[in-house]
């Protein structure tokens, strides 16, 4: 059933350095994880997807996150942002718990928050997300640098928090984060491969009345299509059109797990109560098994740091392989 209500939910689906410049992560193909690695050296210069410099005139101390890659990559380094919009991941109790609660939150829609409140937070930086807060700018540039990031693959995660830990002096952390990321990664393979699920076809989709597929497009797609048989390509066209797949759609490439984010807006119910008496539901293998399980949004959808990236992956192994 092609998505009507998510218009909110595809904002949220979207959510190397060395001395000198902290660079804005490669678009290149995935490399293997190296060995073990390296601080970055401490820079005040980066710069955002579309090669636009940024210079800051003193390391960053107090950090506003407009998206989670923000935060994910501050908590990494063992920081905290100033102010965020993500109160839901950060208070996870696998990122700050209690903690996150005290945090202040920026108010506003995805792309649209509170510029006032931003200013309140008394930034010395703000982060947010290309293509989504590049509209902000004008007025956030009045009190503070503006800083846009793009993640389209998890090394694009291990790419920012090199830029961010070399922007704030954090490289012994950021080497520290980067050999649990890339050991989590050889883990996550390893353990597939001997639980079989590189083999089993799985899906993650998202609905907040009407559903849609995250396909190997998109960042959680591919990142799953490492570990399962991931048979869910884009259809092309636009968004609305892209990851719009039918229920017997689903049901024709039969998965066997199925991962649901399931977005409040309004009145909607979750997606699995919203299908429970649908029979081309009820036909799914994953559904008549029942192996289809509702995860955290706040996390599958707005986490695309290192941290979330990981505890994605144990989750997703988990339920699969339980």
């Amino acid at each position: 059933m092609i998505r009507t209500l998510l218009a909110a939910g595809a904002l949220l689906v979207l959510a190397g350095c060395g001395s000198g410049e902290a660079a804005a992560p490669a678009r290149s193909a995935p490399a293997a994880p190296t060995a073990s690695a390296t601080p970055v050296a401490a820079s005040l210069k980066t710069t955002d997807p579309a090669g636009k410099s940024l210079t800051l005139d003193k390391a960053p101390q107090r950090i506003v996150c407009l998206t989670g890659i923000c935060d994910d990559a501050l908590i990494e380094l063992g920081l905290r942002p100033a102010a965020t919009t993500t109160p839901k991941l950060i208070s996870r109790p696998d990122y700050l718990g209690a903690e996150g609660a005290r945090i202040p939150v920026i108010p506003g829609a995805f792309g649209g928050e509170d510029v006032k409140k931003i200013a309140e937070a008394r930034p010395d930086l703000v982060i947010g997300l290309a293509g989504v807060h590049d509209n902000l700018r004008a007025a956030v540039q009045k009190f503070a640098p503006l800083w846009v990031v793009e993640v389209k693959k998890p090394e694009d995660s291990v790419g920012y928090l090199r830029s961010l830990a070399a922007l704030t002096g954090r490289g012994a952390q950021q080497a520290q984060a980067e050999n649990r990321f890339n050991a989590k990664l050889a883990d996550g393979t390893r353990r597939a491969k001997a639980a079989g699920l590189d083999k089993k076809r799985a899906l993650a989709m998202y609905g907040g009345g009407n559903v849609g597929v995250n396909t190997t497009d998109d960042i959680l797609g591919s990142f799953l299509s490492r570990y399962f048989a991931y048979p869910w390509p884009s259809k092309g066209g636009g968004f609305e059109t892209a990851q719009a797949y039918s229920l017997e759609e689903i049901l024709a490439k039969a998965p066997e797990v199925v991962f649901v984010q399931s977005f409040a807006f309004g009145k909607a119910k979750p997606v699995t109560e919203t299908y429970r008496d649908n029979p081309v539901w009820k036909r799914i293998p994953a559904v008549a098994a029942g192996k289809v399980f509702e995860v955290q949004p706040e996390l599958w959808a707005s986490g695309r740091g290192t941290r979330a990236f990981g505890i994605i992956l144990d989750e997703a192994l988990a339920k699969a392989a339980g």
